[in-house]
């Protein structure tokens, strides 16, 4: 099998899970609009338990392997964000929100800036749009893009909620004509922790105020190897898990005006995915095995699972063809029918993925993780037993 980079994604979701804040003790009741056919995705529904983190990431020439890395590991944040749970025993959605910054094909008078991605739970859109970045030289202004997520990004001022920054790059945390300790500050004043990760020597970037501008915050500094490869594990489940993956789309039912759009974007990202390499195909299909993997807005078998769901209420011309002349009753029956479908072959790939992450331990070399992932393991369980998230 061809290597895959290090594991960024696995930074990303320690440090997630080893920030000073917790999820909330004590469910809220929250209320949701009804579920019906229509040409706009609905807000997502309020989620009392919320982590949102910003990936804000240097697209400058020299970040190719940073870029990639994001790529591969994505779903190795989602696939560990699964197990996540809260004091209440709820388990606590995801949000993720994307930045691009010192690419010199951004416009000057935005700081060489772009938000890629508001804050979003659709894993296909963060796939797709992290597959959009491309790199091109440029002033990478850390103060600035910081600032400029604070600003952009819907955040809210529920303080249990665990909010955070990730940056990314390897110029000098000082460039730019915003202070970033301004930035910083003003992170912290709305309980947003900012965590860096220079991609490069460790000291060099404690030197270039890297480490500094974590700390300001609570957050924690780290330094990459970002061009690093490491070897990644053939197993005897991973060609089965992706042809079940196969299996796992003609489940879906598409409807309203985004419904083909969507299915057709699905199966980009699932393509995107093996292009990188077919272990990250694999950790895809997990995910999308997963409660963290949900499409209520045009798959009728998530939007089904909604308490206020009614199939009298669609309108026959958002139904796809093969719906469109049946009655309510055989709509339900067809919806039931693909539900089991789905649940069969998540089981499946979940139980497959269990002997794969077993056999790829007993085959792991002592050395093979290197030292960002075991110094990430550990952050976790020394962090764990003071947060309110346990792992189940």
């Amino acid at each position: 099998m061809r290597n895959t980079k290090n594991l960024l994604g696995l930074a990303f979701m320690s440090l997630a899970m080893s920030t000073t804040w917790g999820c909330e003790l004590k469910a809220k009741t929250a209320t949701t609009e009804p579920i019906v056919a229509q040409a706009t995705l609905p807000k997502d529904e309020p989620n009392n338990n919320v982590v949102k983190i910003a990936l804000l990431l240097d697209t400058s020439n020299s970040m190719d392997g940073l870029i990639n890395q994001a790529k591969s590991q994505l779903w190795d944040i989602v696939n560990k964000f699964t197990y996540a749970k809260c004091g209440n025993d709820a388990r606590p959605s995801l949000q993720i929100a994307l930045y691009q910054y010192g690419n010199d094909g951004l416009s000057s008078q935005e700081g060489y800036i772009q938000q890629v991605l508001g804050f979003s739970s659709d894993l296909d859109d963060i796939s797709e749009k992290l597959f959009s970045l491309t790199t091109n030289g440029g002033e990478e202004f850390c103060g600035e893009v910081i600032q400029t997520s604070l600003k952009q990004l819907e955040w809210g001022k529920n303080e249990d909620h665990l909010k955070m920054i990730f940056i990314a790059g390897n110029e000098p945390f000082t460039q730019g004509k915003l202070n970033y300790k301004d930035a910083v500050t003003n992170a912290k004043e709305n309980d947003i922790v900012v965590n860096t990760i220079f991609c490069g020597n460790y000291e060099q970037g404690i030197s270039t105020d890297w480490k500094n501008g974590a700390t300001l915050t609570g957050g924690e500094y780290m330094a990459i190897d970002h061009n690093k490869q490491v070897v990644q594990i053939d197993t005897p489940y991973d060609e089965i898990i992706i042809k079940l993956n196969g299996k796992l789309n003609k489940t879906y039912i598409s409807y309203g005006s985004l419904g083909v759009s969507k299915m057709e974007k699905q199966a980009m990202q699932d393509a995107n995915a093996m292009e990188v390499e077919e272990d990250v195909a694999v950790k895809r299909a997990v995910s999308k095995s997963s409660r963290m993997y949900k499409n209520a807005t045009w798959d009728l078998v998530d939007a089904s699972e909604k308490k206020d769901f009614k199939v009298s209420e669609l309108r026959k011309s958002d139904l796809p063809k093969e719906l469109k002349d049946k009655s309510d009753t055989e709509i339900k029956s067809y919806i039931q029918k693909k539900k089991g479908e789905r649940s069969a072959i998540q089981k499946e790939i979940m139980a497959l993925n269990v002997k794969r992450e077993a056999y790829i331990s007993k085959h792991q070399k002592e050395d093979s993780e290197g030292a960002l992932e075991n110094a990430m393991l550990n952050a976790i369980k020394r962090q764990a037993a003071k947060k309110n998230y346990r792992w189940e």
